[in-house]
């Protein structure tokens, strides 16, 4: 490499775990709060949405094709309204549970940078090379995508209660004017964004042992649902969000704790080859050991003695 190019510094060491796990204990409600409503909203929103365009009729017998539309200007005769026009006058006595639901569902969606920061942190802690694209990324993404899908939405329902009758044209217009094409740009690109921050927080929290290997896997596969039409009402990415609450609050089913989360350290998981031999062997996997408690300070709030809550948890066991 040329001596005249910049050269770039090398990681630091990790931060001080106990540094680490204070900050840790000290937001951890908080980040779970935000992936727990998150998740509700989303689902909610969701839900709403589809129950009020659930009984939009089809039409099928008043579609008007190009051919026919054309042939009716030419002749002078008047467009009939058509399937589209049909709808947008029946969607707009129907508005009220739709745009409640998209105005949630946004809402679910800007919440969900609270928990990238949170993770992100995490994960930077204990691998100082884990780069701040990602999270710049997750919060460009979350923005952009909450918003420009509320505005798309909004545009396009709004456009449905000022048309007031007309052809298939007319209602298309009314539809797609406004600041919709505007909000289905930004909310695109904010997909692609907030798709790569969950790829790459998935990846690099497993890398660290701060997420199990099926949360970092289905992480990355939520990332990718932001992107391709594979979940569109959200259920797998609220699911994924409702998980990582309890893993935010050291609540995971069954009580067996990821170890970096109390070490304050990375604790890698085992490559699948090493898992098998150890198994074969009758030993304990090294990476996931009982977790030792070190005790934490309290930051006078009470939400820091972390270790304490998990001896009386122990002990009313």
């Amino acid at each position: 490499m040329s001596p005249l190019l910049p050269q770039k510094a090398p990681p630091g060491p990790p931060q001080d775990p106990q540094i680490t796990l204070a900050w840790e204990d000290a937001n951890r409600k908080r980040a779970a709060a935000c992936a727990w409503a998150a998740g509700l909203l989303t689902i909610i929103g969701a839900t709403l949405s589809s129950l009020g365009l659930s009984g939009l009729p089809t039409f099928d017998n008043e579609a008007v094709t190009a051919t026919d539309a054309i042939r009716d200007l030419i002749a002078g005769n008047q467009i009939p309204p058509g399937r589209i026009a049909l709808q947008a006058e029946w969607l707009s006595s129907h508005l009220v549970m739709p745009i409640i639901g998209t105005v949630l569902y946004g809402i679910g969606s800007l919440l969900i940078f609270g928990v990238i920061v949170f993770l992100f942190k995490a994960t930077r802690a204990r691998n100082p090379a884990f780069g701040q694209l990602t999270l710049i990324a997750g919060a460009a993404g979350a923005v952009a995508f909450g918003v420009g899908r509320t505005v798309a939405q909004l545009s396009y329902y709004f456009g449905i209660a000022s048309f007031d009758g007309g052809n298939n044209f007319q209602a298309t217009e009314a539809l797609t004017g406004g600041p919709f094409m505007a909000g289905q740009i930004v909310w695109q690109l904010g997909a692609f964004a907030i798709g790569f921050a969950f790829v790459m927080l998935g990846l690099n929290a497993m890398r660290v042992g701060l997420l199990t290997r099926f949360m970092g896997v289905l992480a990355m596969i939520v990332g990718a649902t932001f992107i391709l039409p594979l979940d569109q009402q959200g259920v797998l990415r609220a699911f994924w969000l409702a998980t990582v609450g309890f893993v935010f609050i050291l609540r995971w089913p069954g009580g067996r704790i990821p170890p970096a989360w109390i070490s304050g350290k990375a604790e890698p998981w085992p490559s699948i080859a090493a898992a098998r031999a150890q198994k074969a062997s009758g030993n304990a996997p090294d990476s996931a050991p009982a977790p030792t408690l070190p005790p934490v300070a309290s930051n006078g709030s009470g939400e820091g003695d972390t270790a304490g809550q998990l001896r009386k948890k122990r002990k009313r066991k």
